[in-house]
């Protein structure tokens, strides 16, 4: 068996040249481990100790196995499917070099110092915010255990939360996702949207079983605040699933809020936790329905279940939902993508992150995340609702490579302007027009992409027209014990913001050593005293 030894001295992997050694406060930078067999760090399910892991081939999957000297032997499954576990790791083009001002400036064992610290590598993709405990309904997959605590942050601790995103060095978060618990039962919810929205956030969502929001009024209401986005906890397009998973029928309260979004100018993007055996063969009813709503649907984030408590190895084995079962089922019961072609991982971003801090000489927000973390595919939609892949008509890799190479050169005074022209060069050399969705010129596939950079593009009737009408299809698989491994921790870029003055990744929050316990209890006992 591997000791931790073995795993923390193992031969690091070849960088990338534009990568730095250490991070913006001195940290080594251990590099990703690629390929199979592969050695990391995870832990103990049971006791939380720090252990070696190892991850193998078996039989087509991808398993890990671990060992406690006290409570022995761990197996789970990280990915159903080896060849499309190999492929996400193509597209991890670089890591990134983390803050200059974490708030834990000198760690050094992950990830039991947490809150962001001078080891973590990510910045703030999507920063989450929770603004209450209290909910609702009562799930009992619900990884917040809503309902436990009294926990609810005063308006002015929220708007601190909010505040330190803003600071974050060198780039401020720019995402923000209210959760809880239910957030929009926050008795200043509208304040806090409008406070954030005045602090300069442009992508502002909520993470909602849409109760609050079905109410047209509602919805308006918010929507004048600042809020843009619904995110839309969706099981299902029955409700005997609801039933199973929420405990009650809920369908018609899902598609009202849809009908409020409409009303009050919201996008939707749908959030199904996926269970196997329950509601997977569902996931093609799901974009379909979306499908049937594109006004006012944006896309779908599918997040497996994740085992939180303790389950017996043949419970999670028999029910583990990978991203590879994600990206298989999407393929079979849709036919819009092929699960080995037509998905990438968001760390791909990282090259066109790198190009414009070049030309611009301004930080970007990294999205240096772990190519297991997460998976999409961005599909182009013609008004018959015709879907394809952007991969189908776009040589993203090979576009990938070549802005790397851009990147290189572009910081250097004289090659700006090359730089610029290249990338329109190198984005038409590998636009295969006899591949794109009808009516998707190359200008126009421009303008699409200007719509997400700017959204007057996208979100104004003025400019109805100019772009073309995209839907994603998102896969994140958030960690549990069982298959907790520590170089994901380091580059996660969904973070929390606690009101104890930390942000904290999202697997760290909500799994292993838990610090949501934490931070909730010790707002509790402050607002006792």
């Amino acid at each position: 068996m591997l000791t931790r030894s073995d795993v923390l001295n193992r031969p690091l992997a070849i960088k990338n040249r534009l990568e730095t050694e250490t991070t913006l406060t001195g940290s080594p930078i251990i590099p990703v481990t690629k390929g199979l067999p592969k050695s990391t760090l995870s832990l103990c399910p049971e006791c939380l100790s720090i252990i070696p892991a190892r991850e193998y081939e078996n039989d087509g999957k991808v398993l890990m196995t671990k060992e406690c000297k006290d409570h022995g032997v761990f197996n789970d499954i990280i990915s159903s499917d080896v060849k499309i576990f190999s492929g996400m790791e193509r597209w991890h083009f670089r890591d990134g070099s983390g803050f200059s001002n974490p708030q834990v400036k000198n760690a050094y064992k992950c990830p039991t110092e947490c809150g962001i610290c001078n080891m973590h590598l990510t910045h703030t993709a999507v920063a989450n915010v929770d603004i209450t405990a209290r909910c609702n309904i009562k799930c009992n997959i619900c990884f917040a255990d809503s309902n436990k605590t009294r926990y609810e942050p005063s308006y002015d601790e929220i708007y601190l939360m909010l505040k330190r995103l803003r600071e974050a060095k060198p780039a401020p978060c720019t995402t923000v996702q209210y959760t809880g618990g239910e957030p929009t039962i926050h008795p200043r919810f509208f304040d806090i949207v409008k406070a954030t929205k005045d602090l300069g956030f442009t992508h502002i969502q909520v993470a909602t079983n849409g109760i609050k929001l079905s109410d047209p009024e509602f919805a308006m209401k918010a929507r004048e605040a600042g809020l843009q986005y619904i995110y839309l906890q969706m099981d299902g397009v029955t409700d005997d699933v609801f039933e199973k998973i929420r405990g009650r029928r809920f369908l018609e309260t899902k598609l009202k809020v849809l009908e409020s979004a409409r009303k009050a100018g919201l996008r939707v993007i749908f959030v199904p936790t996926i269970i196997r055996g329950v509601n997977d063969h569902q996931i093609g009813d799901l974009i379909r329905l979306a499908f049937e709503n594109l006004d006012v649907m944006t896309g779908i984030s599918i997040q497996p279940v994740v085992f939180t408590g303790r389950y017996p190895e043949e419970h999670r084995m028999r029910e583990r939902y990978t991203l590879a079962d994600m990206m298989l089922d999407v393929g079979r019961q849709t036919g819009f993508t092929d699960p080995y072609k037509d998905w990438f991982s968001l760390n791909s971003a990282t090259p066109f992150v790198k190009l414009a801090e070049a030309l611009t000489g301004s930080s970007v927000s990294n999205y240096t995340c772990h190519p297991h973390c997460g998976a999409m595919s961005l599909l182009f939609v013609d008004n018959k609702r015709n879907a394809v892949p952007v991969t189908k008509f776009l040589d993203l890799f090979n576009i990938l490579k070549d802005v790397e190479g851009l990147a290189e050169t572009a910081g250097k005074r004289r090659f700006k302007m090359f730089s610029r022209l290249g990338l329109l060069k190198t984005l038409h050399k590998h636009f295969r027009a006899e591949y794109a969705p009808e009516g998707l010129t190359f200008l126009k596939f421009l303008k699409t992409l200007d719509g997400y950079a700017d959204k007057k593009y996208t979100w104004t009737s003025e400019y109805k027209g100019h772009t073309y009408k995209t839907f994603f299809i998102f896969g994140m698989h958030f960690m549990d014990n069982y298959n907790y491994d520590l170089q994901r921790i380091r580059r996660c870029a969904v973070h929390y913001s606690a009101p104890d003055g930390k942000l904290y990744p999202f697997c760290t929050y909500n799994a292993g050593y838990t610090f949501r316990n934490h931070v909730e209890k010790l707002c509790v006992e402050r607002e006792k005293d």
